[in-house]
């Protein structure tokens, strides 16, 4: 998190927050410590990870910083990273269920994060798809608006010049399906466009399709290593 400048209605806010509980809730989507040097997400997010694919995160680090400070960021006990002016913040992967993170200045000043990211599937960020079924080789969402390969093929993405793995998303009627993959738009589906390549990223990977705000349905895949090898 870049530093910022507050307003002066803003600073009287926080300074409030800050007088009635630990920790503070900022107005910029965050959570500021008591110590009010330090901060942390106001709440668990799903991104990315290189290596897992999607999971629960949150940022935390220093908190508008002056040059040369520096803290320490745990999680769970664990240590994660040194916090600077030059690199003010750190993602933490959270594990299922509840979680805690540190930003320590020194010995005697500590700000502690609580996050709860307990989930009955496979973490916090994955839906659940029970409600699927399989037919063959295709995946029906429990909607039944909409289909998907279930084991993924290896074809060349031009958009990130790579070999990867990738299923193949369908429409089954004429619904207007708005497609995303790991939170991240992809495209249309209609009566004009039946069907569209999905490419993985390593790791676990959510796709998406909302038929509006009627229905969503929900595809998870493996991406494995996020890259193939052509046949």
């Amino acid at each position: 998190m870049q530093s910022a400048r507050l307003s002066f209605s803003a600073l009287l806010a926080l300074g409030a927050a800050l007088a009635i509980g630990t920790p503070a809730w900022a107005l910029t989507g965050v959570q500021v410590g008591a110590s009010g040097k330090t901060y942390a997400s106001a709440a668990v997010q799903c991104a990315l990870n290189p290596i897992t694919g999607m999971a629960p995160m949150v940022q935390a680090g220093l908190y508008n910083p002056k040059k040369g400070a520096s803290a320490a960021v745990s999680l769970n006990g664990n240590p994660i990273a040194t916090v600077t002016f030059q690199s003010p913040d750190t993602s933490l992967w959270l594990v299922n269920g509840p979680n805690t993170a540190v930003v320590a200045l020194d010995r005697k000043t500590a700000d502690s994060y609580s996050f709860d990211a307990t989930s009955s599937q496979t973490n916090y960020c994955i839906p659940d798809t029970r409600g699927n079924f399989l037919s063959g080789a295709l995946e029906y969402a429990a909607s039944q608006k909409s289909y998907a390969t279930v084991q993924p093929g290896c074809a060349w993405n031009s958009r990130t010049g790579l070999a990867q793995p990738f299923v193949n998303l369908f429409d089954n009627g004429t619904y207007l399906l708005n497609v995303s993959v790991n939170n991240v738009a992809l495209t249309q589906l209609s009566s004009l466009r039946k069907s569209t390549p999905v490419f993985l990223a390593a790791g676990l990977n959510v796709i998406s399709a909302a038929n509006a705000a009627i229905s969503t349905d929900y595809y998870v895949r493996d991406g494995g290593a996020g890259t193939c090898t052509l046949p």
